[in-house]
């Protein structure tokens, strides 16, 4: 098998659940942990190895976090396949030091890189889908709409409770899918000043 056929196989086989929870954002998801402890089985039954390593990067006056993640063919050294991901530093972040701030954006980029990789997606099976009927009959957001919701909230520096409120809703996932848009966009405002 060459490197590709080795990670087609592994895409295939892994097995990365959402095991942790978020009560601010009331969501379930995978951390950077949960992908790497998944994918190391399928790793070493296919002779490969994996490294994963991140550059900060000033784009304009903004600092990002470029993670790259390695594949290589232990068999034939020479066959690699690259995949990288960029994440944006917060300018500020209630609670944290600017090393936390870092950090939590390697996490980030890390893990969308390894996503992209072993093509992990985030959409909902329809066991996990949100079903309820909240008495006027509008969808509410997906899973992965809540999580950027709550990273923008962060970004922003925002209030989360004057968000919900503004919404009339107790919690992020409980937005109304057609005011997604609005709500990002009102976010992404307040990030700019």
């Amino acid at each position: 098998m060459n490197i590709y056929e080795k990670l087609c196989k592994v895409q295939v086989e892994l097995k990365a659940p959402k095991n942790q929870y978020n009560s601010f954002g009331k969501y379930k998801y995978r951390s950077l942990e949960d992908i790497i402890e998944a994918v190391k089985p399928g790793l070493y039954e296919n002779g490969l190895t994996m490294t994963v390593s991140d550059e900060p990067i000033m784009v304009g006056d903004r600092m990002y976090v470029k993670a790259t993640a390695t594949l290589t063919d232990q068999e034939k050294p020479d066959q690699n396949i690259v995949n990288t991901a960029y994440a944006r530093e917060s300018a500020t972040k209630k609670g944290m030091d600017d090393s936390q701030i870092t950090g939590a954006t390697s996490s980030y980029a890390r893990k969308y890189c390894l996503n992209g990789l072993f093509c992990i997606d985030d959409t909902k099976d329809a066991d996990s889908m949100n079903n309820r009927d909240d008495g006027n009959s509008s969808k509410t957001i997906t899973e992965k709409q809540a999580s950027q919701v709550v990273g923008m909230i962060n970004e922003a520096g925002a209030d989360e409770d004057r968000f919900l409120s503004h919404f009339s809703i107790q919690s992020v996932d409980q937005l109304p899918a057609n005011l997604f848009g609005k709500a990002m966009s009102m976010l992404k405002a307040k990030a700019k000043k």
